[in-house]
């Protein structure tokens, strides 16, 4: 018999909902919130607010796009956490209001878990997916961690960071050159025009495999700060060098331990994911990475990069086939672990 996984995401600021059948997917629906540029970063309450609005009409999309009706569905996976609170009560409240009035099971998702999983998202039946076991270098604006994935229910934190994560870092840093949220985007642009070896930044000296930026956040910030003093047009001058060469310095920081993990492991498959994965130089240095030397890669399509409910499905689905069911009293979380 084939599981059909209704999922259905709203751990920050994109309200989402998908359809996968046996992990081919059949639709992805996501309605993301604009209202958030003007501040500079996610207002939980605007969010909370914005994903009401949105919640039905994209589980309705979702399901007609994918011709199916409620009744046919195996489960609800929805994401429990980690997330804004306020916003994760939506998206539960929403999966438990439609489990009680349909019958059909629910099944909580850890949102670190379905973008680990994402690479097993099928939109075609005969596309590759990983073997296990693999790492997964799961970077986003609230994380960046190594993580061995012997299974999709068996996870082994390897590394983590200790402070900020590279997303934040990349967020951060663009907020003080003056670009808009956020700033990923922008200096995964304007990187693309600058000369990577023009600035140095100051790497972290952390033992073992854990990560830290905010060191690096420092060194941008008094760079910026020093030179400014001498010309006030300094960043105006300088943003795709400045971009450049952040954008470099985090790329090596993030590949040095990701070394480490896969030379300590001896394992052969890499994957990355989250947010940051969308970022062009990232995905280039992953890739040139294992192909060097003879490593299996996995490089997300950015629609699954993001926060999406594919990824929900996919987890939800994994978890649905090892026989895990949610009761309707289980709470969110806002903080959580792998």
């Amino acid at each position: 018999m084939s599981t059909l996984i209704l999922g259905i995401e709203s751990s920050c600021d994109d309200t989402s909902a998908a359809v996968i059948r046996d992990g081919l997917l059949l639709s992805n629906v996501i309605a993301s919130q604009k209202v958030h540029e003007e501040y500079g970063g996610v207002v939980p309450e605007l969010a909370s607010r914005a994903h009401q609005q949105n919640i039905v009409p994209v589980v309705d999309t979702a399901l007609r796009r994918a011709g199916v009706d409620v009744s046919d569905l195996s489960a609800i996976a929805f994401t429990r956490g980690p997330g804004l609170l306020g916003s994760l009560l939506v998206g539960t409240s929403f999966a438990k209001g439609l489990s009680l009035g349909t019958g059909v099971p629910l099944v909580d998702v850890n949102h670190l878990h379905g973008h680990i999983l994402s690479h097993f998202i099928r939109q075609e039946p005969g596309d590759e997916v990983p073997e296990f076991p693999y790492l997964c270098l799961l970077v986003s604006g609230g994380n960046s961690q190594i993580v061995l994935v012997e299974s999709p229910e068996k996870m082994q934190l390897l590394g983590q960071t200790i402070d900020d994560a590279a997303g934040e870092a990349f967020d951060k840093c663009a907020k003080v050159m003056g670009l808009p949220y956020p700033g990923g985007p922008h200096i995964d642009r304007l990187a693309a025009e600058g000369d990577a070896q023009r600035f140095k930044f100051s790497k972290p000296h952390i033992p073992g495999l854990d990560y830290s930026f905010s060191g690096l956040k420092t060194s941008f910030l008094y760079t910026l700060r020093d030179n400014l003093r001498a010309d006030a047009d300094f960043v105006e001058k300088n943003k795709a060098h400045l971009a450049a060469s952040l954008q470099r310095t985090i790329i090596e920081i993030l590949l040095d331990k990701l070394d480490k993990a896969a030379r300590q492991t001896g394992v052969r498959t890499i994957a990355i994911g989250g947010g940051v994965s969308a970022n062009s130089g990232v995905r280039q240095a992953v890739a040139e990475y294992c192909q060097a030397r003879g490593i299996k890669a996995f490089i997300p399509q950015r629609a699954f990069t993001t926060d999406n409910a594919a990824m929900v499905a996919i987890a939800g689905m994994f978890r649905f086939q090892a026989g895990h069911t949610c009761p309707v009293d289980a709470a969110p979380f806002a903080r959580v672990t792998i």
